[in-house]
C-alpha cells in the first residue's frame, strides 16, 4: 500500500486544553515546531476561546506570532463562535476550524448554543467570508468539526440520521472539510462505518475528517474502520494527551505516534519520523508533569513492516 493518510496534529490545542498544567505560549509554540520537525504538516495550534474558560489556551495570538508562515505547513486555530473567528482573522493562522456539536446538550454546555443556533453562527461566518475584501474564500481556509457524533454526555446516543442532517446543512453552507468527532470516546468500529457512510451520502463533495478519543480503548480500532471506509484525514494528539474540559470523562485523544506506527506498519504513508515523534511525546510529557499515556512513548517503535 502507498495510499497517503493525512494526520492533523491536535496536541497543542485539544491535547493541552484538558491538562492541569498551563504552559506558556512560548512552550506551546516550541511544541508546534518540534511536531513539524517530526513531520506534521497540519497542526491545530491554538484555540481562540476566552482564557477564563480554558486558561490552557491563553495567549493564542502570541503562539501564532511566534510561528512565522512556512510553505507547506498549516497552523490551525479553533473557534467556537463569530467572536473567536474575528480574533483568528487578526492573526496569521492558515486555517480556521469552527467547532460545532451534533447535539443540543453539548452545544449549550460547550458554547451556549443549540444545533440550530450553531448552524446560524456558521452561516454568518460563511456569509462574512463571501462578502469580505478579496472575495469568496479570501483569508484562511475553513473547516468544521462536529462534536459528539458517536455519543453525547448530556443527550446520550446520537443517530446516524441526526449526524447526516447536520453534515448536510454544514456542507450546504460551503464548508469543504467536515470532521466527525467522537468527543467522549463512545464509538465502535461498526458505528464508525455507518456514520461515515451516512455523512458521505449527505455531503458527497466534502472531505471527511475523523477525530477519535481512546477513552474506552477503541480509538485505534475506530481509526482503522475510518481508513477502511475510505477516509484519508485523521486527527491525533502527540502522546495521547488531552480531552475536552466540557465533556465529563472525555479523556485522551488517540496518540499520533501510535496511529503513525499502525499505519506505517501496514504500508500507508504519513510523512512522519516516528522516532522524532516519540521523542516529542516524551518531551511534552515532561512539560505537563506526567508521562504521556501513549503506548509508543513507553515501548518505542519497531521495524516499519514485516519482510
Amino acid at each position: 500500500m502507498s495510499r497517503p493518510i493525512t494526520l492533523v496534529e491536535v496536541g497543542p490545542r485539544d491535547g493541552l486544553q484538558n491538562e492541569k498544567a498551563v504552559l506558556e505560549p512560548a512552550v506551546r509554540a516550541e511544541l508546534v515546531r518540534r511536531l513539524e520537525a517530526a513531520g506534521a504538516r497540519r497542526i491545530e495550534a491554538v484555540s481562540f476561546v476566552h482564557p477564563k474558560y480554558v486558561p490552557q489556551m491563553a495567549g493564542a495570538e502570541e503562539v501564532i506570532a511566534a510561528l512565522p508562515h512556512e510553505a507547506g505547513r498549516s497552523r490551525i486555530g479553533l473557534v467556537l463562535n463569530g467572536k473567536g473567528y474575528d480574533r483568528a482573522l487578526g492573526t496569521a493562522v492558515d486555517e480556521v476550524n469552527v467547532a460545532m456539536s451534533a447535539t443540543d446538550g453539548f452545544g449549550l454546555k460547550n458554547q451556549g448554543m443549540g444545533v440550530d443556533q450553531q448552524v446560524s453562527m456558521l452561516s454568518d461566518i460563511m456569509t462574512g467570508r463571501a462578502n469580505s475584501e478579496g472575495g469568496p474564500g479570501a483569508g484562511p481556509s475553513l473547516s468544521a468539526t462536529l462534536s459528539c457524533v458517536w455519543g453525547c454526555p448530556f443527550d446520550g446516543e446520537v443517530s446516524a440520521d441526526q449526524v447526516a442532517d447536520l453534515v448536510g446543512r454544514v456542507a450546504e453552507l460551503g464548508v469543504a472539510e467536515i470532521a466527525l468527532a467522537d468527543t467522549i470516546g463512545a464509538g465502535d468500529p461498526w458505528a464508525v462505518t455507518r456514520k461515515v457512510e451516512a455523512a458521505r451520502k449527505a455531503a458527497p463533495g466534502a472531505v471527511l475528517r475523523l477525530h477519535f478519543h481512546d477513552t474506552r480503548n477503541t480509538g485505534l480500532a475506530n481509526a482503522y474502520a475510518g481508513v477502511e471506509a475510505g477516509v484519508d484525514v485523521l486527527d491525533a494528539s502527540v502522546g495521547g494527551i488531552g480531552g475536552c474540559p466540557f465533556a465529563p470523562g472525555a479523556t485522551g485523544n488517540i496518540a499520533t505516534e501510535d496511529l503513525v506506527y499502525m499505519l506505517e506498519r501496514a504500508g500507508f504513508s504519513t510523512g512522519y519520523d516516528l522516532d522524532a515523534l516519540i521523542e516529542t511525546a516524551r518531551w511534552i510529557g515532561a512539560k505537563i508533569g506526567r508521562p504521556a499515556p501513549s503506548a509508543l512513548s513507553r515501548a518505542g517503535g519497531w521495524p516499519l513492516r514485516a519482510h
